[in-house]
């Protein structure tokens, strides 16, 4: 039996990348805000099934993981990144970065726990660059990774059958990113980033790992140019 993998933020850019990565060697569950979003990568893998739920809601998402009858390794790849100056952000702002980049996946990992218990799996968090440093203008956004960061710690004390992968990749040639670079006022250069390839070869190589071996912690930049 193929070992089942859950992707979180499936449907383009890095989660994307990593379904298309790991489709030769996993059964997938695709997830998405909605199915449509899905088609391309669906077209691309027909043997994945969509699992769609929004992240946010705790009601949908008990009753989407009751369909999960296997899993051995759960990607955290989905979330936001609104940024702003502490001055200019907003409660809300603050809220719903939270609500997306930390509550989300600590629900969804809390609720998949008896799965990844039974299979000795593997949970990895993507993570950001912005979760090892904190810079102006990034104040929502990093420390919600900074939060992301501790979780993934936590749970890896705590639950000695299950690795946990953090991955700090810096900034990634993704939809995300090129609205960012437009908020900052430049023009926008694909060289400048990480291909969501490369990182999701990272992904990769951290569930082929042999089992003696816990791969905690990645950290990927891109080369100075």
């Amino acid at each position: 039996m193929r070992p089942t993998a859950l992707i979180t933020g499936a449907s383009r850019g890095l989660g994307a990348a990593i379904a298309r990565e790991l489709a030769e060697s996993h059964d997938l569950l695709l997830g998405a805000r909605s199915a449509d979003s899905l088609a391309d990568v669906e077209a691309d893998i027909p043997t994945a099934r969509p699992w769609v739920v929004d992240l946010t809601d705790a009601d949908a998402v008990a009753n989407a993981v009751a369909d999960v009858e296997r899993l051995d390794v759960l990607v955290h790849n989905a979330g936001v990144a609104e940024l702003s100056s502490v001055a200019d952000s907003s409660i809300e702002q603050w809220r719903n970065t939270f609500d997306a980049n930390v509550f989300a996946v600590v629900e969804l990992t809390r609720l998949l726990l008896p799965r990844l218990r039974d299979s000795g799996g593997h949970v990895v968090v993507i993570n950001s660059g912005a979760g090892l440093r904190a810079n102006a203008g990034w104040s929502s956004y990093a420390a919600s990774k900074f939060a992301l960061r501790a979780f993934a710690d936590a749970l890896r004390l705590e639950e000695p059958r299950i690795r946990v992968t953090s991955i700090f990749p810096g900034r990634i040639d993704t939809d995300m990113q090129r609205a960012i670079v437009a908020r900052e006022g430049r023009d926008y250069d694909p060289d400048e980033f990480l291909t969501p390839a490369t990182v999701a070869r990272a992904v990769r190589n951290a569930i082929d790992t042999p089992r003696d071996a816990h791969p905690t912690e990645i950290v990927l930049r891109p080369i100075a140019r």
